[in-house]
């Protein structure tokens, strides 16, 4: 039996469609491309392969789309383009209450990315983590605009009584950094997390923060169409690429099984087990990540002793014998023979209309 696709909601997608558009993208040839139709990203209630996504966010990225593009789509998503989450968020008492709602029914909303929530007298903080694997490419996109949606979800909520933020991404600080500097009562920090993730940490009691379209009726009735269309979705996540990809992702060391799991919330065994269904082990996974970035990093003229330190290896004698068990050679014997890796998708270029 072949593995069930994830699909995801195209209404999100087609704001990119627009913002793509404006920028006299050619993307109807973009699609055809990728074998979709144009009309996919016009049906509000669209799905869409995420393995689809990603290549289109890859040939965008390699044809050198606009670096701040993600972060114009984030400021479009407004808190009512959730469909009935974002009907139910509308309808909350308090901006707690909408935030824990989203949280409860993000599945929803992006069935690729998981939200967290949590809150105390004097902060409210929203987390997003990806709960599939995707490229590195992708997931930079979807970070920086799910932590800009996350600002103008709240901004819409509670209007100009936002309290000061503090945004912090795992991605590095990008060309446009200073698009965030304008940004009233906003901390932002990039580079940031010991895992792949963006947080949006409200600094003020999310409680206190009454909502003008509190309806308890429609509340419930919006929570009872999300309780309905959770039961209708299939959970088609593979653990093995989503560990192989967390494991890439952060840039010193490995996490280790144990942090692994608490991302999951389940038990070092239990993922263990999960892996081993898949055909694979956190140590196989962990092993052979460590290997490809280590060759990755010697390639690009990284010392062997920069190398070793940043992937978690107390001396260099213990990295070059790991090393050397999988690639038949030294560090320095290979980063001798490596020359560097090109691979951008030349064919997006002609697809870019100028």
């Amino acid at each position: 039996m072949g593995k069930t696709e994830l699909m995801v909601p195209t209404r999100y997608y087609a704001r990119l469609a627009e913002l793509l558009v404006r920028d006299r993208v050619d993307v109807s040839a973009l699609l055809a491309g990728l074998g979709l139709s144009p009309q996919l990203l016009t049906h509000a209630q669209g799905l869409v392969p995420f393995s689809q996504v990603d290549r289109l966010l890859q040939l965008l990225v390699a044809g050198g789309v606009r670096s701040d593009l993600a972060f114009d789509l984030g400021k479009l998503l407004s808190a009512s383009a959730h469909s009935f989450v974002g009907y139910g968020m509308l309808n909350s008492v308090n901006l707690d209450q909408a935030l824990r709602f989203e949280a409860q029914y993000f599945r929803l909303i992006l069935p690729s990315f998981q939200l967290r929530y949590h809150s105390g007298p004097d902060f409210g903080e929203l987390t997003l983590t990806p709960r599939v694997a995707m490229s590195h490419v992708c997931l930079a996109f979807h970070l920086e605009a799910m932590g800009m949606a996350a600002l103008r979800e709240v901004s819409d909520l509670i209007g100009d009584r936002r309290p000061p933020c503090r945004l912090q991404l795992s991605i590095p600080e990008p060309p446009h950094q200073a698009r965030y500097r304008e940004i009233r009562d906003l901390q932002c920090r990039f580079g940031v997390a010991s895992a792949p993730g963006v947080s949006l940490r409200l600094l003020g009691d999310p409680r206190a923060l009454p909502l003008s379209m509190a309806d308890a009726n429609a509340r419930s009735l919006a929570e009872e169409r999300c309780r309905a269309l959770v039961q209708q979705m299939a959970d088609v996540r593979e653990l093995a690429g989503w560990v192989a990809m967390t494991l890439r992702e952060v840039s010193e060391g490995l996490p280790t099984l144990s942090e692994l799991a608490g991302m999951l919330n389940l038990s070092p065994r239990t993922l263990n087990r999960y892996l081993e269904r898949e055909g694979t082990t956190y140590r196989e996974l962990s092993g052979r990540v460590q290997h490809e970035l280590a060759c990755e990093r010697l390639a690009s003229g990284a010392s062997v002793t920069e190398v070793a330190y940043s992937l978690g290896f107390s001396d260099t004698s213990n990295f070059a014998r790991a090393f050397r068990a999988r690639s038949g050679c030294s560090p320095s014997e290979y980063q001798r023979q490596a020359r560097p890796g090109s691979g951008p998708i030349n064919a997006a270029a002609s697809m870019l209309a100028s």
